[in-house]
């Protein structure tokens, strides 16, 4: 074995470039995988700035951090804010002690009609309120929403809309809040509907699920009922085009990495207290109604108009009664879709996101005021056949008796507890399609964590926002 002093050139000092030389196989062995590594690297699609920090429900924000919204409910006897924060995966913790930050006031922004500027400083009050439970690093990125209801449509376009221009000035100038004009606006019937279905199906820890882990809700209000239930996407395909002035059937919502085509229509003027008017008028060819019980000798008032409202010389039936509401109801208007629920509106189809209901509103409180469920439940297993009993027991009283036998219902609706009943029976099974016997949840709060929370709009609304922010 040669010593390396016997090499060539081994009395002279090696340059780099000769080290270079002698080891150039060595080198290459080792540098050519660090380079291709390097450009693969190099070429490899990079994620956007701040991916990495995305939570599961798609709204900006750390990882594991917290996210604030600001939901304010316009409604007609007052305005109320609700704020509600999200951890990383979307879902609701604690404020405080409390599930969610909720203050109210009165009056509501349409009782400042003739003056927008001072509707929208009624609202400063409660804008600090919010101020004061979002952290002031995370205002700019909590968005702000203000949902007004039926007060600002009564006051006409013109009118409502210098009122919302006005708060959406302030909540410019004075909230801090991430705000868009778009944001604020006077809700229609299917967005209301669409953030229903979003609160309950939320708070049953449905989202993120197929459509068919999702329950349908029908939420009768005074002045409308919506219907929303989560269909398949070769159902939606296939969704007729809505009439002239209507909202389209299908709403397309991506939540908690879902999408979901979400059947939803909201009937105008069937409502609880808006179906009176419609059944007064189809069944008062007599001078008198079937459905007002005995005793009452009086007038109706809607939506400006007056209706009248006497019982029948016999008293109120549920049989006659119950034919005026189907009446009213238009249940064999022509079907120009496949399926329709009343009224010649198409019904979304029925399937799997429809087989569990939830109903709410109107629904709970007259359950409770007639005594087939506890008033002090959140949440009750009922049977549309439930409405139906409880009907033909009210259609037999007159209207003292009618008084002792419910004092949970305010003076002025005890005339009208048979046709509230008979309404609600008669629009479920008639109306939608329930069978009397089919098992539904009446609703008002639902269990949260350790809290329960309010079965409304707002809370669909920031889940909404905080999904897409």
């Amino acid at each position: 074995m040669r010593r390396y002093s016997q090499l060539p050139g081994a009395g002279r000092q090696d340059t780099l470039a000769d080290r270079v030389h002698r080891y150039r196989g060595v080198l290459l062995v080792v540098l050519a995988p660090l380079a291709l590594v390097s450009l693969v690297l190099l070429l490899m699609p990079r994620a956007p700035a701040g991916a990495a920090q995305r939570p599961l429900g798609g709204g900006a924000g750390a990882a594991g951090g917290k996210k604030y919204a600001v939901i304010f409910d316009a409604g007609s006897s007052g305005s109320r804010v609700h704020v509600f924060c999200f951890d990383g995966n979307l879902d609701l913790v604690h404020i405080g002690t409390d599930i969610e930050l909720f203050v109210q006031k009165k009056p509501g922004l349409s009782a400042y009609a003739q003056d927008p500027r001072e509707a929208a400083q009624s609202l400063v009050s409660l804008i600090e309120k919010a101020k004061e439970v979002v952290p002031a690093e995370l205002r700019d990125q909590t968005p702000v929403r203000v949902g007004a209801t039926a007060g600002l449509r009564a006051l006409g376009a013109g009118k409502s809309e210098e009122i919302l221009q006005a708060v959406r000035d302030l909540l410019r100038e004075k909230s801090s809040f991430k705000n868009q004009p778009d944001w604020v606006t006077v809700l229609d019937g299917t967005q209301e509907g669409a953030y229903e279905w979003v609160t309950i199906n939320y708070l049953l820890g449905n989202l993120g699920k197929t459509y068919a882990d999702t329950v349908g809700v029908v939420d009768l209000g005074g002045g409308s009922v919506q219907m929303a239930y989560a269909i398949p996407e070769k159902d939606a395909e296939k969704a007729p085009k809505p009439a002239d002035g209507e909202e389209s059937y299908v709403k397309k919502l991506f939540l908690k990495g879902t999408m979901y085509h979400l059947y939803v229509h909201s009937y105008l003027r069937y409502g609880l207290l808006a179906a009176r008017a419609e059944i007064l008028k189809a069944g008062n060819a007599n001078g008198y109604s079937n459905c007002v019980l005995a005793g009452h000798q009086g007038q109706y008032k809607y939506g400006g108009n007056t209706f009248e409202a006497s019982a029948a010389p016999s008293g109120s039936s549920f049989s006659e009664c119950r034919a005026d509401v189907v009446k009213a109801l238009k249940v064999d208007e022509a079907c120009t879709h496949m399926k329709c629920s009343f009224g010649g509106i198409w019904n979304g189809g029925g399937g799997a996101g429809q087989k569990n209901l939830f109903v709410a509103s109107f629904f709970f409180d007259r359950a409770a005021e007639a005594g087939f469920i506890n008033s002090n439940a959140a949440v009750a297993k009922v049977k549309s056949s439930d409405f139906e009993e409880a009907a033909k027991r009210a259609c037999k009283l007159n209207v003292n008796d009618a008084q002792s036998s419910y004092p949970g219902v305010q003076k002025d609706n005890v005339p009208y507890i048979c046709m509230d009943l008979v309404y609600q029976y008669t629009l479920l099974v008639d109306g939608f399609g329930v069978d009397p016997q089919q098992e539904m949840t009446l609703v008002k709060k639902v269990p949260y964590s350790d809290a329960f929370v309010e079965a409304a709009w707002p809370l669909g609304s920031a889940i909404e926002v905080a999904s897409s922010s």
